[in-house]
């Protein structure tokens, strides 16, 4: 495995660990450890920037779908500093997955998120 692909993969790691974190103090360091200061994310329900406003995204995503979890799917693909991965939001209690999409991430030089562009490719009913 190369250094780039390493370091695509360590980048989604920690993305995914910041989507899944299960407490507040975990979730903010989690934020501060997979973003750069001034990261963002956008996607089809939000467009935010800096790590608090990143933290309220998560927060709201996990009221929205409590007992489910973010997981990877496929594998990450990337070059220089840009990756690009499939994910699905997973009911841990049945193994549905009523949503899923893709995101396309740039890396800083730290190896930490600059930004995220999500994409949506299924949704339930009344949700986008």
């Amino acid at each position: 495995m190369s250094a780039e692909t390493e370091r695509h993969e360590l980048a989604v790691a920690r993305y995914f660990e910041a989507w899944n974190a299960a407490d507040a103090g975990t979730l903010a360091k989690a934020v501060a450890t997979a973003w750069a200061v001034d990261g963002s994310y956008t996607d089809p329900l939000a467009d935010v920037r800096g790590h608090e406003q990143l933290v309220a995204v998560i927060t709201a995503a996990h009221e929205q779908f409590p007992g489910f979890a973010f997981r990877q799917t496929g594998a990450v693909d990337g070059h220089h500093d840009i990756a690009r991965f499939g994910w699905e939001l997973v009911n841990e209690a049945d193994g549905s997955a009523p949503v899923a999409g893709f995101d396309v991430i740039t890396l800083d030089d730290e190896g930490r998120i600059r930004s995220v562009l999500g994409f949506l490719d299924r949704v339930p009913a009344g949700t986008a």
